[in-house]
């Protein structure tokens, strides 16, 4: 049998088992299905309350400042305030604006959040809890292809943004509802590549399946740069610090969301949280090891995996992941725009490249039956030579160059497109400035047209 041919068999056990795997779902009564809808909602929309709290909470403490503290313990409830005020705030509508799809644009962006969550595990499918004498999975429900679904899921959202900027009948929303759609669809590529590297590692796309797989070791240990490129992939998906461009004040006024006010504006910050809570969950879920608990805790603990303890340590993952997003936000400033893409184009997708095609040369040896450290050191000389040829292309290229030192070369401002400062070494150009009026005109001295007083001691008055 070729090769080919074996890889074909192997992919086809792999998604017969797949399939016996996901024979648990789809047994619940209808009833019990809308329970756990609920749930996942209820999940979502009580993580986000508290979110907010605790952004406002923990940035105030990294900036030195006292955050909210008025509505309810420890300003607890300040975010359930602001949902309220919001909500009674004047719905204002744009006269220029497409009615239908501006009132629709926001619906758009804030479902498909809440729609990725179906197919997050929040324990394993073989461990039953009973919900009112029901025996069912922690999972609502889930697919062959469930992260395809995700990722299906994140792009609809991408429409509620571009419409919401097109149908406000405004140029900056317009802008800023583009900038929206180019940085999300670029960044989608790098994050979609590193998925690509978990199917390979796991051999499936169920959600379930993936966490199966980390049981012995975590997959952010044996795909740390997949895990890298996905944690900058999901800040950029998020428009979050800093990658916030659509929320750039002095350029846009507000983004996309310019023209609106009132429950439609809470519908996209609420659509902003959500998709936190939603690509932490999916980080969890892929390289975190999902609803396992840590390491020192699942060795001495056997059922620290079972029952509704799993939900505990999942919750406890989000919320990690949800400080690191306020970490960034309270420590790095926002990068221009055309950083943010070169990052994006130039750095994460090439890098998700090679490493995909690495991931899958490691998975085709693994395969032939070559022993790990055969594997280690064919990959490993691969990468060194590709470091050496780099190398080797870099230091031609510049001796071919001639360089001037920074003192010697003419400094211009605006080289680049954007004004930036001079460097250690450079000068500003002469900036040409007007003559001062003073020089321009005669002295006049006020009392008379007399300008020999100052020299007779005496003015027309004979003082």
């Amino acid at each position: 049998m070729s090769l080919a041919a074996e890889q074909l068999a192997l992919g086809a056990d792999r998604i017969a088992l797949a399939a016996e795997d996901l024979s648990v779902f789809g047994r619940d009564p209808w009833w019990l299905v809308v329970i756990k809808a609920v749930f996942c909602f209820a999940f979502l929309m009580l993580t986000v309350l508290f979110s907010i709290v605790w952004e406002r909470k923990v940035v105030a403490w990294m900036q030195l400042r006292i955050g909210p503290n008025r509505h309810g313990p420890w300003g607890m409830l300040q975010s359930l305030a602001d949902g309220i005020k919001l909500m009674l705030k004047e719905d204002v509508v744009v006269k220029r604006a497409d009615k239908a799809v501006y009132v629709l644009a926001p619906v758009v962006a804030a479902i498909p959040a809440f729609m990725a969550f179906a197919v997050i595990p929040f324990g394993p499918a073989d461990n039953e809890i009973s919900i009112f004498g029901q025996r069912t999975t922690m999972q609502l429900t889930d697919l062959p292809i469930a992260v395809l679904y995700i990722l299906a899921t994140a792009s609809v959202g991408i429409y509620g943004i571009v419409l919401a900027g097109w149908s406000s009948g405004s140029t900056y929303p317009l802008l800023g509802g583009l900038r929206s759609c180019a940085q999300m669809i670029s960044y989608e590529i790098a994050m979609g590549m590193a998925f690509a590297s978990v199917f390979l590692y796991s051999g499936s796309m169920s959600t379930s399946a993936i966490v199966d797989g980390q049981q012995s070791t975590w997959y952010v240990a044996l795909l740390p740069v997949s895990f890298l490129i996905y944690i900058v992939a999901m800040v950029g998906e998020t428009n979050r610090a800093p990658f916030d461009m659509p929320e750039s004040e002095g350029d846009l006024v507000g983004g996309f969301n310019t023209e609106y006010s009132s429950i439609k504006f809470a519908m996209f910050m609420l659509a902003e949280y959500v998709n936190m809570v939603t690509v932490s969950a999916v980080a969890i879920t892929l390289f975190l090891g999902g609803w396992r608990a840590p390491w020192p805790i699942s060795t001495f603990w056997e059922g620290a995996n079972h029952g509704w303890w799993p939900l505990l340590w999942f919750t406890i993952k989000i919320q990690l992941l949800l400080f690191f997003f306020i970490w960034l936000r309270g420590t790095l400033p926002r990068v221009r725009y055309d950083q943010f893409m070169k990052l994006g184009w130039k750095v994460l997708i090439p890098v998700s490249m090679v490493w995909l095609m690495l991931v899958a040369t490691v998975r085709a040896l693994r395969n032939e039956g070559y022993d790990f450290q055969r594997i280690v050191l064919y990959v490993g000389g691969a990468a060194v030579a590709l470091l050496l040829i780099s190398f080797v292309a870099d230091f031609f290229r510049k001796s071919e160059k001639e360089e001037v030192p920074a003192a010697e070369q003419p400094f211009d401002p605006m080289a680049g497109g954007f004004p930036v400062p001079p460097l250690p070494g450079q000068t500003l150009p002469p900036v040409p400035r007007r003559r001062p009026r003073h020089q321009d005109r005669e002295l006049i001295v006020s009392g008379g047209v007399n300008t020999d007083s100052d020299e007779s001691g005496k003015g027309d008055n004979g003082v």
